[in-house]
């Protein structure tokens, strides 16, 4: 059952967001071959502010993709 958990700065309305979430499934749904009901996804608004100690809770071998690269 994955989870994908999105972090994001604020400023898109609860419909943008929607819609990101259920593109994500569906991709994960497609990438994996498993059915959309084990697939969960959330996002959290994270202000600039607190984004670079947001971002030091995930080490680095657990980031497959690192902003920047």
């Amino acid at each position: 059952m994955p989870h994908v958990a999105i972090t994001m700065i604020p400023g898109r309305d609860e419909e943008t967001k929607l819609a990101l979430a259920k593109k994500t499934q569906e991709f994960l749904v497609g990438e994996l071959g498993i059915d959309p009901k084990f697939v969960s996804v959330s996002i959290q608004d994270i202000p600039m502010e607190d984004w670079q100690k947001s971002m030091e809770q995930f080490p680095d071998d657990i980031m497959y993709v690192k902003p920047g690269v």
